[in-house]
């Protein structure tokens, strides 16, 4: 029995070591990289093997894929470098139109004989357009606008181009001229073009929205949010719009959407004045709470925090370099070194600050309470010049003062002989705004007494002489001009921006454009 048993086990496991046949996975379909069915087709008693894609009426793989990609011409989308390069392309045969059409222009009445110029000679002049064109934009060339503007003409006036519940805070137009928005003490915030005037207006989002979007709860859960708008700025590309004001968020909306797209929080008093730096994402903001803080508005984060104001800050300008400009109320204008984290402080001995901005990267202006309008070098502590009472008061009873009365006053009042004027005591001749067109020697203040003053910015005898005055009633608490020149920008209000201590009832709420014509070189 045991030995029967033994003979079993052992044939059973002499099956079992029996080597399996392998297959041969050449032969199988399942691992053929490019598997085809095959079947046969009769042909004259002989039998052929064909491939399944020679079917007479059956659809082949080929036939499904376009004809680029079988001859192996597949587009590839465009990387970012190619789409710069075809830009560039793009704007250089672009310059080469504009100066070939001035060329023709100037030559019109010549003799027909010389119609045409080598190549290289275009390329030259568009060559020299580009770099100039540079030049200016970064600020070390300078416009010379302010020789050709014309006199304007007794036609040529403010134009309501929009109407706002409440008095206009500020004013903001794209580089290119085209669009501009304005925002005032209620909320409101308008998109509108310059050209058709057509309009669009934001919308606030919902508490639930705010508070998705990163912004604080409000400390008193049983009042409402504060839409009471102080600041806006637009960014360079025109993509992004920032606002700030008493709810102590700085607010990012998308310009092509109008949404609000983000509340960056951690100021702990009203935002007074936003800014961003040309070319970049980056933002700043200002607040009565002394600080200035530096925001990203592509990753939408805090980048750092500014100390050194001792009172409230009003207003931010800056340029293309990591340079911020800044003024408070504590009399003091101070240049920002965002790198190195230092600060230079000027100082006014006169009066508080009002408004302040960028002339370029060495110069800038400033507006006092007092009336003054001060031009300051960053190489000098103190103003280079100054134009006492640049918004004065007429008044109807009163003498002609003097040329002795002070040669800055009697030169910036651009009357010869003197002036009806009034102390520079009321809120009505406060310079509440400063403006410079980018690149040029012209310059704008506005206040409240009844105009818009034009100036003429002369660097190297360091003076700011008058141009004209450009009518306007209410008060003037923001002003842009054109990055071309050819017009005006006014914020006007009731009322002043940071405050209620004035008001006149003869003025309009709502954003003014004034034409500018200038002569030809």
């Amino acid at each position: 029995m045991n030995s029967a048993r033994r003979q079993s086990k052992g044939k059973t496991k002499r099956k079992q070591r029996q080597p399996q046949p392998k297959s041969d996975t050449r032969n199988e379909s399942f691992f053929d990289s490019n598997p085809k069915r095959q079947r046969r087709k009769p042909t004259n008693g002989d039998n052929e093997v064909i491939d399944s894609d020679e079917e007479s009426g059956g659809g082949s793989e080929n036939e499904l894929i376009p004809e680029k990609e079988q001859e192996g011409e597949v587009e590839e989308p465009e990387t970012a470098a190619e789409k710069r390069l075809r830009i560039a392309r793009e704007y250089v045969e672009k310059i080469k139109a504009i100066t070939k059409q001035q060329k023709e222009d100037e030559e019109e009445s010549d003799e027909e004989g010389e119609e045409d110029e080598e190549e290289g000679k275009w390329d030259s002049r568009a060559a020299e357009f580009l770099q100039k064109e540079q030049l200016e934009s970064s600020g070390r060339a300078r416009r010379l606008l302010a020789s050709r503007l014309q006199k304007p003409e007794a036609t040529d006036e403010f134009r309501l181009i929009q109407r706002h519940r409440e008095s206009v805070v500020a004013v903001a137009i794209t580089e290119d001229d085209s669009r501009g928005f304005s925002v005032s003490k209620g909320g409101d915030i308008i998109h509108w073009d310059v050209e058709s005037g057509k309009r669009e207006k934001y919308s606030w989002p919902s508490e639930d929205v705010l508070l998705s979007h990163g912004a604080r709860g409000p400390q008193n859960k049983s009042k409402k949010r504060s839409n009471h708008v102080l600041g806006m700025a637009i960014s360079s590309d025109g993509r992004y719009l920032a606002t700030g004001g008493m709810d102590r968020h700085v607010h990012l909306w998308d310009t092509r959407t109008r949404a609000h797209i983000q509340a960056f929080q951690g100021h702990k008093g009203p935002v007074s004045g936003v800014t961003f730096r040309q070319g970049t994402p980056q933002l700043f903001s200002t607040s009565f709470d002394r600080t200035i803080k530096l925001w990203n508005a592509e990753d939408r984060c805090h980048i750092d925090t500014l100390h050194g104001h001792e009172c409230e800050v009003l207003t931010v300008d800056c340029l293309r370099k990591e340079r911020l400009l800044t003024v408070g109320r504590d009399r003091t204008a101070r240049l920002w070194k965002v790198p190195e984290e230092s600060q230079l402080v000027f100082r006014s001995s006169m009066a508080s600050l009002e408004c302040g901005c960028f002339i370029n990267n060495e110069e800038f202006l400033s507006g006092s309470d007092d009336g003054s309008l001060e031009l300051w070098s960053i190489l000098r502590k103190k103003p280079r010049f100054i134009v006492k009472n640049a918004h004065p008061m007429p008044m109807e009873d009163t003498t002609i003062v003097p040329n002795g009365h002070s040669k800055v006053a009697s030169d910036c009042n651009g009357i010869d002989g003197g002036l009806k004027i009034n102390a520079c005591s009321s809120a009505e001749s406060w310079v509440s705004s400063v403006a410079v067109c980018r690149g040029s020697d012209m310059a704008a203040s506005g206040a409240g007494n009844g105009v818009v003053r034009l100036w003429t910015v002369e660097s190297e005898a360091a003076t700011i002489q008058p141009l004209y005055n450009l009518p306007l009633v209410g008060y003037v608490n923001s002003l842009a001009i054109a990055k071309s020149g050819r017009f005006v920008v006014a914020g006007v209000g009731k009322e002043p921006r940071l405050g209620r201590w004035g008001s006149n009832s003869g003025a309009v709420n709502g954003v003014c454009l004034h034409p500018l014509k200038f002569k030809h070189n």
